[in-house]
């Protein structure tokens, strides 16, 4: 097993990876499932799963799993469910010290933490990430959100778990779509500032999507590790530094508002064509070669997400999408900071950018043949 700490200063945690782990589910959260009833919210996709697995390790434990089952995707981060929800946790009588269970993808994780966050003024909950995306992003750091008309995840909190159990087996279970969306958030980590992990995913990421379990724990292991270290030194995105995480969803979140938030682009996919727009964008600034960007892109490309925008088959221009940036969370007195590159590994914070020239960008690109 992998263990990695995330030392938040006001609240640290472990983060624990390997296989068998939501079977063994109640050994790892010793300490902290202190009555009978233990509160589990989850989708249906991922109850039809590992509901059994997960059930079976409460049970024989001496505690009563009670289920909240919601309906997967998107639509489930609403004002609805998260008003549903927290009525259901009042009805069990959850109290501040107890644990909820998030059992699923960053979906589940997202609404469980943020009810989490305002329940009684913040209860505790334990993270159990069922997809990559989940395990190497989403699960760990305490942002919490539901999505709204305006836009994703514009109403949310930061809340810690207590704990994050990443357990591999669970991507065995997996659609190959689901885990080439989650790998966006893996290569994303090199991106940003780690150009050695790059050239790793560039030489083994093939293997590990087919399977291979070692580099499955490395890619996972090694890719939460880089997001503790950066959020234990800007918990709550004050300093500039946590924002190097939101590496390609500026671009991304315009492309699924654009889409509606619907499963005709996964946010992993939504995340990987932006980090190459981004790239792509950078090399059209003279921050960095084309060369480099068209690098970015075509792994991106041959690892089988979606790598230009004419394939999604859009019908808008590049004014529209950037009106849909506009309620990006980053907005600061009117401007839109975009996180760019200067070569890979070398991401960085630009706050001089052109709203216009990045319209006048998307529209090349809504046009490009190759």
């Amino acid at each position: 097993m992998a263990v990695i700490p995330v030392d938040i200063a006001s609240r640290p945690y472990e983060v624990r990876v390997a296989a068998g782990l939501l079977a063994e589910l109640v050994p790892n959260c010793r300490g902290k499932l202190r009555k009978r009833g233990v509160p589990i919210i989850t989708d249906s996709n991922v109850h039809a799963a590992w509901g059994a697995v997960v059930e079976a390790s409460l049970r024989d434990n001496g505690h009563e799993p009670h289920w909240r089952i919601l309906p997967p995707g998107e639509k489930t981060k609403s004002w609805e469910e998260l008003a549903a929800t927290v009525n259901w946790l009042l009805a069990l009588e959850v109290e501040r010290g107890d644990h909820i269970i998030a059992l699923g993808g960053g979906v589940i994780g997202d609404l469980t933490g943020f009810c989490a966050s305002v329940l009684k003024r913040g209860c505790q909950f334990i993270q159990v990430p069922t997809t990559l995306l989940a395990q190497v992003d989403s699960s760990v750091g305490g942002k919490t959100a539901i999505n709204t008309p305006a836009g994703k995840n514009l109403v949310g909190a930061f809340h810690q778990p207590s704990l994050v159990l990443a357990d591999l087996s669970a991507l065995e279970t997996l659609p190959e779509r689901e885990l080439l969306a989650g790998y966006a958030e893996v290569v994303k980590y090199g991106l940003i500032d780690d150009a050695d992990f790059f050239a790793w995913c560039d030489t083994n990421a093939a293997k590990m999507i087919a399977g291979d379990g070692g580099l499955r724990e490395y890619a996972v292991a090694h890719s939460v590790a880089s997001k503790a270290r950066i959020v234990a030194e800007d918990e709550f995105e004050t300093t500039g530094r946590r924002a190097l995480l939101n590496l390609g969803h500026t671009f991304g979140h315009a492309l699924e508002a654009e889409t509606g938030f619907s499963s005709r682009l996964l946010h992993g996919e939504a995340v990987a064509l932006g980090m190459v727009l981004a790239g792509r964008y950078s090399a059209r600034r003279q921050l960095m070669p084309r060369a480099t960007a068209e690098h970015i892109a075509r792994h991106i490309a041959e690892i089988g997400l979606p790598a230009s925008l004419p394939a999604l088959g859009m019908d808008c221009d590049g004014g529209g999408l950037v009106r849909h940036m506009l309620h990006d969370k980053k907005m600061d007195a009117g401007t839109l900071p975009f996180l760019l590159l200067k070569g890979i590994g070398q991401t960085y914070l630009d706050k001089q950018v052109s709203l216009d020239d990045v319209a006048a960008f998307l529209d090349e690109e809504l046009t490009r043949t190759a």
